[in-house]
């Protein structure tokens, strides 16, 4: 601003001087030079050729102006001085212009204090955006703390509103993901628990039927030999240990089943299978099991590729499920059967019986919910399997008189039309008649 101010007084007195400069070459005398320097307050010096006296310049100065022929400014007392030669014919007159400092200096105060007023406004602006930007910033970092110790703590319902700068608010939107996730990852890994101990099932089931078929532990009968009656006692404690054994098992279901959200389904395997594949293999195991209870079972439908879009593991445990009950539920000697339908891109798998049946199939199908004092869960885990493909668990009286489970999958290869059990499973029935009894 300064420097402005100096320009525009430097600039004044170069008109001045160019004005006095003008009369000088023109050959003005001592009247028109006298009008020349009228209104100037003195200022204005003209210094004759060979005179350096009369102005507030140094002798000097004046003649070094002259005999250069270039213009000269020097700092004086109160001001400053513009020192212009001015050669008429051969002689070299000086114009001195003198600029005082309150020229040089004006309107510097007002300025400064109008660029203090606008550093305040700006500084103080810059606060309070800063506060405000801050307050957010770290109301929204206290709050994702906050809900942060709360799922360290174990609560998994806390979520956030994410907020402030980008960063911290994609860091709320993480931290919601991440506890959805950890919902979900702790519920499948108790259903999980769950469905593997109700896997146990199966086997143990095998294996108490297999000591059931021992000879009696009584060891308190006569005449029995001492090896017999170690032997005995053996058996005794099998069955006791297999007992427990299921027992354990059972509090270990029901334990973890009570952990899991009544509301939130565990989140489906994905794969594809072959589920006549699949129903060989189980038949296979379950086939010895068979024969030694001396139940007479089919196998419908098996024969050809039939996909299904369900992972393997938990299609084995479905049929597993579904066939331990047959085993556990119905008495030795009764005969079963295992159908495999595929039409309208639906795929059914039925398992009849011939035992006494379900008396209440809808409770029979709730999680949970058992109509033979077990913990409810085979069915369950049939259902879940089958809603993965898309598809559902139905109950009904079979055509061998007890019960019959069908679990409806979507083809794979096919899209589905609207389902029907009967149109599914009905011709399986009619197919019955014929095939060889294993």
């Amino acid at each position: 601003m300064r420097s402005d101010h100096r320009e525009q007084a430097l600039s004044a007195a170069e008109r001045q001087s160019a004005k006095v400069a003008g009369a000088i070459a023109a050959g003005a005398g001592a009247k028109g030079l006298a009008a020349a320097t009228a209104g100037t307050g003195g200022r204005v010096v003209v210094h004759a050729p060979g005179t350096t006296a009369g102005g507030r310049a140094d002798g000097s100065e004046v003649s070094h102006a002259a005999s250069s022929g270039s213009t000269v400014t020097e700092e004086v007392d109160g001001g400053i001085v513009r020192l212009e030669p001015v050669t008429a014919g051969a002689r070299t007159s000086v114009v001195e212009v003198f600029v005082p400092d309150s020229e040089l200096t004006q309107g510097t105060g007002r300025d400064w204090w109008l660029l203090f007023g606008i550093a305040f406004v700006l500084v103080a602006g810059s606060v309070v955006v800063v506060d405000r930007l801050a307050r957010g910033a770290v109301n929204s970092a206290r709050g994702l703390v906050q809900a942060a110790m709360a799922v360290g703590g174990g609560d998994l319902g806390v979520r956030i509103q994410p907020s402030g700068p980008r960063e911290l608010a994609e860091a709320g939107y993480a931290f919601n993901r991440m506890a959805d996730r950890l919902v979900t990852s702790r519920t499948n890994e108790r259903e999980l628990v769950a469905d593997l101990s109700h896997r146990l099932r199966t086997p143990l089931t095998a294996l108490r039927l297999d000591a059931e078929a021992l000879d009696p532990d009584d060891t308190q009968i006569i005449n029995l030999s001492p090896d017999e009656i170690d032997r005995r006692r053996g058996i005794r404690r099998i069955r006791q240990a297999i007992v427990t054994l299921e027992g354990e098992v059972n509090q270990l279901i029901n334990t973890t089943r009570q952990a899991v959200a009544a509301q939130v389904a565990a989140a489906p395997e994905t794969g594809v299978c072959d589920v006549s594949e699949v129903v060989r293999e189980r038949m296979t195991f379950w086939a010895a099991l068979a024969g030694d209870q001396n139940r007479n079972y089919r196998v419908v439908g098996a024969q050809m590729r039939i996909p299904v879009p369900v992972a393997r593991e938990e299609l084995a445990a479905a049929l597993d499920a579904i066939l331990g009950n047959v085993f556990r539920y119905t008495p030795q000697g009764t005969a079963f059967e295992v159908g495999i339908s595929r039409r309208d891109g639906w795929v059914a798998v039925r398992v009849d019986d011939a035992g006494p049946g379900i008396p209440d199939p809808e409770r029979a199908l709730q999680r949970g919910q058992s109509n033979q004092g077990s913990t409810g869960l085979g069915l369950d885990i049939a259902r879940r399997a089958a809603q993965s493909a898309g598809g559902s668990v139905s109950l009904d009286r079979a055509a061998m008189g007890g019960a019959s489970v069908v679990m409806l999958f979507a083809d794979a290869e096919a899209t589905p039309k609207q389902a029907s059990r009967f149109g599914l499973v009905g011709r399986l029935a009619r197919e019955r008649a014929g095939r060889p009894v294993r």
